[in-house]
């Protein structure tokens, strides 16, 4: 098997410069023990956790200026961890939580880059039960509305981590499903504003900057 390549870079923003490895493109692939084929992750989607999506650098531009205070903060299906990293820096109370099996290695190994504190990670699925994660101020996320079967299961582990007092901010790059979670999200009592994202923060992004409250 051909070995992992990894991509080095720097990416610059307002309150910090993030440090990252990761996967060098989308041929990668090393699943020696079947990992993630076990939970259902084939070779050509193994390696969509391990490079920068558009999505995740327009939510780190996002949340780099917002005021996130005393929050404790919950990014839901962090892939490389970018928004989470960069809220680190702020020295911000993040977890992280992904269900790829190689993610909580490339968080540790970025969050050494960094010289930050240990992240906080738990690799678990929207449609788990045992997770011990607890419950969140805010909860972020970025293009996670990939199936129509997903946004139940999201909308849910949402509502099961988020404190009856809570925020979620969600970018989701335009994938046509934004409807159908408002409508799962308001289930549970949130009320929805979205908008596209400023273009000081994200000039060339299509995308949305969804927020929920209650």
């Amino acid at each position: 098997m051909t070995p992992l390549r990894y991509r080095y870079q720097t990416l610059e923003f307002a309150s910090a410069d993030i440090h990252l490895c990761t996967l060098r493109d989308r041929q990668q692939f090393d699943d020696p023990a079947g990992l993630a084929e076990k939970l259902g992750i084939s070779s050509a989607s193994w390696p969509i956790f391990g490079i920068v999506w558009p999505s995740s650098l327009a939510l780190a531009r996002f949340i780099d200026g917002y005021d996130t205070g005393s929050k404790r903060i919950l990014e839901v299906g962090c892939g490389i961890g970018l928004p989470s990293l960069l809220l680190n820096a702020r020295s911000a109370d993040i977890t992280a939580t992904d269900y790829h099996p190689e993610v909580g290695r490339f968080l540790a190994r970025n969050t050494v880059l960094n010289d930050g504190a240990d992240i906080a990670f738990e690799r678990t699925g929207w449609a788990d039960e045992n997770d011990a994660l607890g419950l969140f101020d805010l909860i972020i996320g970025s293009d996670l509305l990939y199936e129509d079967q997903h946004i139940a299961l999201l909308a849910n582990f949402i509502n099961t981590h988020a404190k009856p007092t809570s925020e979620v901010i969600l970018v989701d790059p335009g994938r046509g499903r934004k409807s159908k979670l408002i409508s799962a999200m308001s289930q549970f009592g949130y009320r929805n504003t979205y908008r596209p994202l400023p273009v000081d923060i994200a000039p060339d992004f299509k995308g949305y900057i969804l927020k929920f409250e209650r």
